[in-house]
């Protein structure tokens, strides 16, 4: 059976800390979310692990890490990293954005108007 390059070869995000170790496919994480002085991770099958690290540190651990690849994460409003990846359906008036991989897994996430007219620019054209 043939299968994607990503899915032979997946790259990984390493996080270590005094009491915990999280190794995570970074293809299969949908959203970085802030709570505070911790970061929540959440991933497309509903698994959740928690960091002890702010999302501006994730974001600096995302860049020196994955290099190139961080570019499919993209900040977006103050509380969240999303996976581009996983956009599915931005509604800007009700401050809502939908990821989804269209059949396993929906979040819904509520985000500021400019922060979505800013996401919505990456992709149309203007």
């Amino acid at each position: 059976m043939l299968r994607p390059a990503s899915m032979n070869n997946p790259q990984y995000l390493y996080l270590n800390s005094r009491d915990e170790f999280f190794r995570v496919d970074i293809s299969k994480i949908v959203y970085f979310e802030s709570d505070g002085n911790y970061t929540n991770i959440m991933l497309n099958n509903k698994l959740r692990a928690t960091v002890g690290m702010n999302l501006a540190q994730m974001q600096t651990i995302l860049a020196e890490n994955l290099k190139d690849k961080a570019g499919i994460f993209a900040r977006i409003g103050k509380r969240h990293i999303i996976n581009l990846s996983f956009v599915y359906h931005i509604a800007i008036i009700r401050q809502r954005l939908t990821l989804s991989d269209g059949e396993n897994f929906e979040y819904n996430l509520s985000i500021s108007k400019d922060a979505l007219k800013n996401l919505r620019g990456m992709y149309v054209a203007k």
